[in-house]
């Protein structure tokens, strides 16, 4: 009865209005009406200032600086079989050799992605050589614009002063070094090592926390455009960059909000975070860090600079904490194994989680709760991980027992760095 008391009401006020209006019409003079009212201006809006922090790419955002197969082409005309944008990276790191002289030189023989938190690989086939019938560009991501412009830094030298050196043998490097392109650096050229036989053309360019490198070695006589090269790869990467400030000038970035903040009482309850694990944090001076822990047994580096092993209560997990190198502070957490090939076997339902991801769950699990990272295989070490980093350097590894892509892939160890604490390759 209410409900129906009250429309009537409402109808009847409805009513009476219309007819004040009919009355107040009828009342007016008979001359023109009054003039309609301008519409109000719309009001004015503002547009977002332009994006100025850290030039820092992260994940997929790296595909940004790939060629294309055209292009490719255009550098490499027998290239082949040109894959698309890869999240796998392969690394041999072994090392060993005889080193250059001047010590700078020997930037060209290090295997550029050392350093890196993610990469985006692209690779072709060369059948017209029978020797080195291969070639691959890589854009590596580093955890911040300091750490991939000081490897910029080095590799720019070492083309300026390294025209002629000396290895196992005489070695020459003919370079050409365009002008920087607002921001973006590059420069590319052609390595003859008489002492190895070894001969490859490469090419560089760089911008923020990124340095894109396409390689390809080669027999015989051959002549590449230098020129043409390290003008495009510079190009794209200035591209690269004036992309990224306008997607963070229309969408932010927002720092992931740490949840290990508030650790809890046992293990499992703590969270793998970016400031690190449960009461362990990043950065903390190592003394501290291990007291907070509340670990009943720690057990001391097996070597000098290596890690301190907390020990689970049951025994049936552990947690690692490395300090910095030469330095008294905690850069990383590692639950669980932090190599594919230790024999330790960690109970993930006693050990701290990242988000709803633990030691013992398969690394597709990680890999769909955070997309957007790198699959990394090491050939020397026999290690497979997981890894993706955060925009302001915080990078999550999680180790497999198995190369990743493998669909039996299981979680072993999931550590969390402040990767921007890493120290730079030294050359003399």
């Amino acid at each position: 009865m209410t409900m129906n008391r009250s429309r009537r009401l409402t109808a009847a006020v409805a009513i009476i209005g219309i007819a004040a209006v009919a009355a107040l019409a009828a009342c007016a003079p008979g001359t023109q009406g009054s003039p309609s009212p301008e519409p109000s201006p719309a009001p004015a809006t503002t547009a977002p200032a332009p994006y100025s922090g850290p030039i820092v790419f992260v994940g997929d955002e790296l595909g940004s600086f790939a060629l294309t197969p055209e292009e490719i082409s255009g550098i490499v005309p027998e290239a082949t079989d040109i894959t698309e944008v890869s999240p796998v990276l392969e690394q041999v790191s072994d090392g060993g050799g005889a080193m250059a002289v001047p010590a700078i030189c020997e930037t060209f023989y290090v295997e550029q992605s050392l350093g890196s938190v993610g990469a985006r690989a692209i690779d072709w086939t060369v059948p017209a050589d029978p020797e080195y019938g291969f070639g691959r560009l890589l854009v590596l991501q580093f955890a911040d614009e300091a750490q991939a412009q000081t490897r910029m830094d080095q590799l720019l030298q070492a083309a300026q002063q390294c025209a002629e050196f000396t290895k196992d043998g005489p070695v020459s490097f003919d370079a050409v070094i365009p002008e920087a392109s607002g921001d973006a650096r590059g420069f590319a050229g052609t390595l003859v090592d008489a002492g190895l036989g070894w001969q490859s053309f490469g090419a560089f360019a760089s911008t923020g926390n990124v340095i894109v490198q396409l390689w390809q070695p080669f027999s015989g006589d051959r002549a590449f455009d230098a020129d043409a090269a390290a003008t495009l790869l510079q190009a794209r990467a200035d591209e690269a960059r004036q992309g990224l400030v306008e997607q963070l000038t229309a969408n932010p970035p927002v720092a992931e909000e740490d949840p290990s903040e508030d650790p809890g009482d046992v293990w499992s309850d703590w969270q793998i975070g970016v400031g690190g694990v449960g009461p362990l944090r990043l950065g903390d001076e190592l003394v501290s860090a291990l007291e907070a822990s509340g670990a009943d047994e720690i057990v001391e580096p097996a070597f000098e600079g290596g890690p301190w092993v907390l020990v689970h209560p049951d025994a049936t997990g552990s947690i690692q904490v490395q300090p910095v190198d030469g330095a008294d502070a905690v850069q990383s957490i590692t639950v669980g194994n932090a190599r594919t090939l230790d024999e330790a076997e960690q109970d993930g339902a006693a050990l701290p989680a990242r988000g709803d991801v633990r030691v013992g769950d398969p690394v597709s699990e990680a890999i769909a709760a955070f997309p957007g990272g790198t699959i990394v295989d090491v050939a020397s070490s026999g290690d497979d991980y997981y890894e993706i980093a955060t925009r302001d350097g915080q990078v999550f590894l999680f180790q497999s027992d198995r190369d990743v892509v493998d669909q039996a892939a299981t979680i072993v160890g999931i550590t969390v760095e402040d990767a921007t604490a890493r120290k730079p390759l030294l050359f003399g």
